[in-house]
């Protein structure tokens, strides 16, 4: 596929700075787009930026901004102004692993905001934008945990699981005009934020932990095919047997016992 050409030149990555976010960018650049990349530590984005603009000389512009802030997409809509955007990336998210009755009610809005909030309203802000040019692309990073109850991931899992809906209802109304959206189910992904969960190993009939490379380049497979899709052939039949051969109380028990274990709980 040629991105250019069926989206245009210009992608918009949130929660870029490392991780899955930092693939996705690289992977637009390798393919000649120029970026718009979002995340709130300015060093790590500036030297991203720098690196693929060196490499593969595409314009990057970044916006330094904390998605968890009520302000984030006014701040975003002032700093692309009238830019032609022809594909965002939602990356950003937030997670907390623990009782939910432990976190503070502030974490939990931060959580809503950045995972369903501010992705929400730029599918709106971008979506109409994209719907008078008759092209574009959405990709929202969703999980794996999304797909039942998820003990101790109880916010993040509920979150996921609105991307996830959101991707595929918007899907079905914007197929037919141009308008590719899809959610991308990912399960286990070696990025900086799961190595700093300091999870225990997986045991040995765990879902292969899949790089964040891997995980792009799966995406970009089924960009415009798929309403939403489970990287990793160990994360499809994990997810098979848990949805299509166990009922859902013991899928939910397997989930939270799993993170329970992981995480020393």
């Amino acid at each position: 596929m040629d991105l250019k050409q069926k989206y245009g030149r210009l992608a918009l990555v949130a929660g870029a700075s490392e991780g899955i976010g930092a693939a996705f960018a690289t992977f637009l650049a390798s393919n000649g787009i120029d970026l718009i990349l979002i995340a709130r530590r300015k060093k790590e984005l500036d030297k991203l930026a720098k690196s693929l603009e060196n490499k593969y000389g595409v314009n990057i512009t970044c916006i330094y901004c904390d998605l968890a802030d009520e302000n984030a997409v006014q701040l975003i809509i002032e700093s692309v102004k009238d830019k032609e955007i022809g594909l965002v990336v939602y990356n950003a998210a937030l997670s907390y692993i623990g009782r939910f009755e432990k976190n503070s009610r502030e974490h939990h809005n931060q959580m809503a905001r950045v995972n369903m909030i501010n992705p929400m309203n730029l599918l709106h802000i971008f979506g109409k934008a994209m719907l008078k040019k008759g092209k574009g692309a959405f990709i929202l990073m969703s999980s794996l945990a999304g797909f039942q109850g998820s003990g101790f991931l109880a916010i993040y899992a509920a979150s996921k699981a609105f991307n996830t809906v959101l991707a595929e209802s918007l899907w079905y109304e914007w197929k037919d005009k141009g308008i590719d959206v899809m959610a991308c189910c990912a399960g286990a992904t070696a990025s900086p934020n799961f190595i700093r969960s300091n999870p225990e190993k997986p045991g040995f009939f765990a879902p292969k932990i899949l790089s964040p490379e891997e995980v792009v380049n799966a995406c970009f497979k089924r960009l415009g095919k798929n309403p939403s899709f489970i990287p990793g052939r160990g994360n499809k039949l994990a997810s098979f047997i848990m949805q299509k051969l166990l009922s859902r109380k013991m899928a939910i028990k397997i989930m939270g016992d799993n993170t329970r274990k992981m995480y020393r709980l």
